[in-house]
């Protein structure tokens, strides 16, 4: 008896994930964490507002979600101030990019990423059987002249970039993506993820003509906005682009309880405000903590702050497995040199008075170790 006959490039790929969840650690752990602060999670949660449409919604969940999403999509549209044919909501920014690996990445196919960029779009071109072409960091952050130099090397069809960055929390000025966005060679799709935007400075989302078919802009409700469970992303791109998600994508991805949850944290504009502070907040008490002990705090326009630890990157894993040991999840960077840090998410008091406890031990244990 024969089992399954996979595809040669299915057969092909290692049976391998992104991310370990916190959940799988636990259920290893035999016990939960204390502080749930490595999954770059906004845990000041969302809107009142959306908790109570998702109620309301949870009453009707009997029924399909809208397949065109046709209220959130219009809702959207007219916040950036685009047409609603430019804009496709998806399961989360993951979902998206699997959708757009799917229609543009044929086996072979070329992409530009950096090293040590969000593993998760790797994994679709991977799966599609695209080839990666990859380029350094430059000091802490993505480098855009490098890729679109190695995007015109390989003929790649797409360029990935996230801004702001995960995993390093760095960000470019909105000039500086403009003029990357005026340089993407012929016939190359530029993926400006800006799932952290919300939570960065002014000044660092370009204007861009949604028609511009060089470029396609990626949001999510997962940071700002509070709903990483909920999985609502969204992309704004040309009208042909758009519309060529329809070709591929689950229409009826999107619960009615996600889609309602997202109509009403987008209207709540005022919740949005109130999570970047608590936010800004957060990323200065961790500043403090980490500095007490004698670590350094990279700038960060995201909702974690990246934390130098150093050392290399053996010293890094000791410190983040000794944080564990305490019940403190905490993730890190996988690419060398950025291996050297740790990552902290911007928590509650009571999380962020956990890890301060926690961490001198860590370090210390980390040191001895090494001796």
């Amino acid at each position: 008896m024969t089992g399954p006959r996979y595809t040669p490039l299915v057969a092909a790929l290692p049976a391998t994930v992104p991310f370990i969840g916190p959940e799988t650690q636990e259920r290893a752990r035999g016990r939960p964490f204390a502080a749930r602060l490595g999954a770059n999670e906004n845990v000041f949660g969302p809107s009142p507002r959306a908790i109570e449409a998702m109620a309301q919604a949870a009453r009707e969940v009997w029924m399909y979600g809208d397949p065109e999403n046709h209220d959130l999509r219009h809702a959207l549209a007219a916040h950036h101030g685009v047409g609603a044919d430019n804009v496709v909501v998806g399961e989360g920014i993951d979902g998206l990019l699997g959708y757009l690996v799917r229609m543009l990445i044929a086996p072979g196919d070329a992409v530009a990423t950096s090293e040590g960029a969000y593993p998760t779009f790797n994994f679709h071109v991977a799966g599609f059987g695209g080839v990666l072409h990859k380029v350094p960091y430059k000091g802490d952050h993505e480098d855009p002249d490098a890729l679109i130099t190695r995007a015109a090397e390989t003929g790649a069809k797409l360029i990935y970039l996230a801004n702001p960055d995960n995993p390093m929390g760095s960000w470019h000025d909105a000039a500086t993506i403009a003029r990357m966005i005026k340089a993407v060679p012929e016939g190359a799709l530029l993926v400006l993820d800006e799932a952290y935007v919300d939570l960065a400075p002014a000044g660092t989302a370009p204007a861009i003509t949604p028609e511009d078919p060089r470029v396609i802009r990626m949001r999510t409700f997962s940071k700002g906005y509070g709903m990483a469970g909920a999985r609502v992303g969204y992309a704004i791109g040309s009208a042909p682009l758009i519309e060529g998600f329809n070709k591929i994508r689950n229409h009826f991805g999107m619960s009615r309880i996600a889609q309602a949850g997202a109509l009403a944290a987008l209207a709540d504009q005022a919740w949005l405000a109130e999570v970047q502070t608590r936010v800004a907040e957060a990323r200065d008490r961790i500043a403090a903590i980490v500095r007490a002990n004698g670590l350094a705090p990279l700038p960060s326009a995201t909702n974690f702050v990246t934390i130098d630890c150093g050392g290399d990157g053996a010293f890094a894993r000791r410190v983040l497995a000794e944080l564990i040991a305490r019940d403190i999840f905490v993730r890190m960077p996988f690419v060398a040199p950025h291996d050297r840090c740790i990552r902290v998410s911007a928590g509650r008091a009571e999380d962020l008075a956990a890890f301060e406890a926690a961490l001198p031990a860590a370090l210390d244990a980390a040191r001895r170790s090494a001796g």
